[in-house]
């Protein structure tokens, strides 16, 4: 049971992913239920109740502010998801592999829209969304095809979300909400997560997670399995 932040790391840690709302897709979800629902068990965790401890949108802040070993973002059925350091080379393996973001655009494998974002990504160490939106030129019509085009490069792990940011007023002062920082997975992780994941075949990674998933769910159905594995 999920009581606190702690705790919902130290699972997260045991399982290696999980989907980051309910589990409406049937894989697996440490929070089972979402801001409307009510949770399952006897717990103080409620969504949006604004005191950090047991408020699962501000684990999401902290993940992103202060862990390292952890993936967060759209990662699963292209809805928000976590994958810990140790799985990460075997999701890596199956949707990346040695593929390279120039090859996988030119094998038109890339959205042009994911390749406008990707090149101002690149460009910086770390980049608020706001500042790629702004850089970019995208206008308020370009809402839905820039929404894609950054889920694509999130599933397809050639870019992270890496942090939290606010607004900068002209005076240096921060304002407003703050959005989500992004930078290229080969600044997220070190050198050894890659190594990693390219000494992983293809169907050395789907077993291993597919034996995880059934480990964590034995209801999970394999159509569902595989999707969540291939993005």
């Amino acid at each position: 049971m999920i009581l606190n932040y702690n705790s919902f790391i130290e699972t997260l840690i045991d399982a290696g992913f999980s989907m980051g709302g309910s589990n409406d897709e049937g894989i697996y979800a440490i929070i089972p239920w979402n801001w409307k629902e009510e949770p399952p068990y006897e717990t103080p965790v409620r969504w949006y109740c604004d005191i950090p401890d047991i408020d699962p949108a501000h684990w999401i802040d902290r993940i992103l502010n202060e862990r390292k070993d952890i993936a967060y973002g759209k990662l699963f059925f292209k809805k928000t998801g976590y994958i810990t350091e140790k799985w990460y080379p075997y999701f890596f393996a199956v949707r990346r592999g040695s593929m390279s973001f120039d090859e996988a655009y030119e094998d038109g494998k890339i959205s042009h829209f994911a390749k406008r974002i990707y090149d101002i990504v690149a460009g910086h160490d770390a980049v608020p969304l706001h500042t790629i939106k702004q850089s970019g030129g995208f206008t308020k019509e370009d809402k839905s095809g820039f929404d894609r085009a950054l889920t694509e490069l999130q599933m397809k792990m050639f870019i992270s979300a890496c942090g939290k940011q606010q607004k900068l007023s002209q005076k240096g002062e921060e304002y407003g909400w703050s959005s989500n920082v992004f930078c290229l997975t080969e600044r997220f992780f070190e050198k050894d997560m890659f190594e990693q994941a390219a000494a992983i075949s293809i169907e050395e990674a789907k077993e291993k997670i597919t034996e995880q998933v059934l480990k964590l769910n034995p209801a999970a159905q394999q159509k569902k399995i595989d999707k969540f594995i291939y993005g």
